[in-house]
């Protein structure tokens, strides 16, 4: 057991060490600005003011778009399964828990629950029923059959009378421990905790033998079938699993933001992934989280930026669409197989020089 621990920690170093910065990244961010991890008291509440608890908030989004990265990359990146509906998992699960939480009367606490069971087991049967009938399609015929059940949920629920249709509704009974406004940390450690088990599990699940078929059909799925695999099958469970695990992204940021509405169901939530699956590096495991990572902070930092040319002032937020539309065909140039991809093609290349040196 001691030796097995030992191993782990050895081939793992890295990711523990990044586990272990983000653990104390509130505390360290508070350290640094002299601001609290908590927020301040006002009362008988705490207010969410001060650098570390907005660094928390940025972290918090960080992690969901990475558990969404992540969960698009598996079927993407590893099985090859192109979907353009893989919003649908995101904002769904959005609902269910904002439904739950503000219209069945239940208290707080069992809500909650109930609401994320419902939400991941909602959505991943949805994933499978999707993927029965659609799976037999195949490239674009596929995508964009997912595309148009996406844009027929988000047009429902945009015009839902129940959830106040375009404008959404705001949540009032999350709970106390829960609250982004009163207890952010703590749903700093749950999106981290919940990002750490993504990586891991989608790790674990690709170095098995299913994971092994899944790669297999990204390949040459005809050659996977001519071998025996049902290769319908494992589509199924990668499709399952990535919309169940998009589910529990789209409640941690319903959670956040404390606020339902259609543009959870947008386009973007499945753009998003996508982009940042290519910029991080397709079918790797760290790519997603790479390219949520910067995308994410390029947006925070300078997306409110401003430019001053002579008298002339120009904000980036007018042309910021533009903007990241250049940086993402620059990374394209500079990193064709993705910053993961590249960079393990010139380990390999740096390393047959060195040994024909």
């Amino acid at each position: 057991m001691t030796t097995r621990l030992i191993e782990n920690l050895r081939e793992n170093w890295l990711y523990w060490l990044i586990i272990l910065f983000l653990l104390a990244f509130p505390f360290l961010v508070a350290a640094q600005t002299g601001s609290s991890p908590f927020g301040e008291p006002r009362g008988d509440r705490m207010v969410m003011r001060g650098e570390s608890v907005r660094w928390q908030a940025v972290m918090i989004e960080i992690f969901i778009l990475a558990i969404l990265a992540m969960s698009y990359n598996l079927m993407f990146g590893f099985t090859g399964v192109l979907s353009f509906g893989h919003a649908l998992f995101f904002g769904l699960s959005g609902y269910i828990i904002g439904l739950m939480l503000e219209y069945t009367g239940l208290d707080n606490g069992i809500a909650l629950i109930l609401g994320i069971g419902l939400a991941i087991a909602i959505n991943g049967i949805l994933g499978l029923l999707i993927g029965l009938v659609s799976l037999r399609l195949k490239g674009v015929y596929f995508a964009i059959f997912t595309l148009a059940v996406a844009e027929m949920a988000f047009i429902f629920f945009g015009r839902f009378a129940l959830t106040r249709a375009e404008d959404g509704f705001t949540l009032t009974h999350v709970p106390i421990w829960l609250d982004a406004t009163q207890n952010r940390i703590t749903l700093y450690y749950v999106a981290l905790g919940m990002g750490i088990f993504t990586f891991f599990a989608i790790r674990r699940l690709i170095n098995s033998p299913t994971g092994a078929v899944f790669k297999a059909i990204r390949e040459n799925e005809d050659r996977a079938q001519s071998i025996g695999y049902n290769t319908l099958t494992f589509k199924l469970i990668a499709i399952t699993i990535a919309s169940m695990l998009a589910a529990s992204a789209g409640v941690l940021q319903v959670l956040l933001n404390k606020k339902v509405g259609p543009e959870l169901l947008g386009i973007g939530n499945t753009v998003d992934p996508l982009l940042m699956t290519i910029i991080g590096g397709i079918g790797s495991f760290t790519g997603p989280v790479i390219g949520a990572t910067g995308l994410h902070l390029l947006d925070t930092n300078i997306r409110e930026a401003t430019i001053t040319i002579g008298s002339t002032v120009l904000h980036v937020s007018d042309f910021w669409g533009l903007l990241l539309g250049a940086i993402f065909i620059l990374a394209v140039m500079v990193f064709p197989q993705g910053v993961v991809g590249t960079w393990i093609r010139l380990r390999m290349r740096w390393q047959k020089f060195t040994k024909s040196a």
